[in-house]
């Protein structure tokens, strides 16, 4: 490994969801009729930890609660394998949505449920589709978590929260505050302007390799390190349809999930002269 590679950081963040529990599809797949659909997760994300494993990567699983209340098992092999288990609330709830006393019980249900499981403490968090705000932060704090990694710059998408980060200071590829407590957003790629989505997910889907490796590059150039994110359904092309979704979900949801898990191979292994670290021991080095 080079001097330079060494010095650049990639995190591969894992937002453990299955496909009826997707923003895009809330309207059409109901919170109560969850327990009716066919669960996905656990073999789409096996087939991520075997991959994780081919290359000695040590990635971060943000785990929904409900998920793992039904999967302790899985959540238990993750940690066991050496990736850092971190919570993406329990019911992948919009934080904007729930009033304080529901985001309260939400963030503290989903850290004790996974600490009961592993043993071990969960540090950080990611909202359901990057819908983070202050008073989200304060709350973290008060429960004990020691960062957030659901800050997204990308202003396309209402969706997304907003921090204020006047008070943070920067350092690295982390915002911290004055108590310590660490803010670690998704990675864009400022262009001409605009930022432009280069964290993952659908947009890793969606851009084409050669373009998405340029855009990686350009950021490790600029910033210490790299943060990526996808889901496992991404890597599960026999999912389900929800043929009555809007037009518009279906082709965000839907696009080239047959080719999504080699691509992924193939990006690990373009940037494999990186260190591929978890969030948790990122903040601590």
């Amino acid at each position: 490994m080079s001097a330079q590679g060494e010095e650049k950081k990639i995190f591969i963040t894992v937002d453990l969801e299955d496909w009826f529990q997707v923003e895009n599809f809330k309207a059409y797949i109901h919170h109560h009729e969850w327990d009716n659909c066919e669960k996905r997760y656990e073999k789409s994300t096996s087939l991520l930890l075997e991959l994780f494993d081919k290359f000695k990567i040590k990635a971060t699983f943000f785990i929904l609660g409900w998920n793992a209340e039904r999967s302790p098992h899985l959540v238990r092999e993750i940690s066991k394998r050496g990736h850092e288990i971190a919570s993406h609330g329990y019911g992948h709830e919009l934080c904007s949505s729930l009033d304080e006393e529901a985001l309260y019980d939400d963030l503290k249900r989903s850290k004790e449920m996974l600490q009961d499981i592993t043993g071990v403490e969960v540090l950080g968090y990611r909202a359901p589709s990057f819908s983070v705000d202050d008073r989200v932060i304060s709350l973290l704090k008060k429960l004990g978590y020691r960062y957030d990694s659901s800050l997204n710059s990308l202003g396309l998408n209402s969706r997304h929260g907003k921090i204020d980060l006047q008070s943070y200071k920067k350092r690295g590829l982390a915002y911290l505050d004055e108590e310590g407590f660490a803010e670690l957003p998704v990675s864009n790629w400022p262009f001409m302007g605009m930022n432009l989505p280069w964290g993952g997910g659908g947009y890793f889907r969606f851009w084409p390799s050669f373009l998405f490796y340029e855009g990686v590059k350009r950021i490790l150039r600029k910033e210490e390190g790299y943060n990526f994110y996808l889901h496992p359904w991404e890597v599960d092309p026999g999912q389900p349809r929800v043929n009555d979704a809007d037009l518009l979900f279906k082709f965000r949801h839907y696009l080239n999930l047959d080719a999504c898990f080699n691509k992924l191979e193939r990006f690990i292994k373009k940037f494999r002269n990186h260190h591929f670290i978890s969030c948790a021991d990122y903040l601590e080095k």
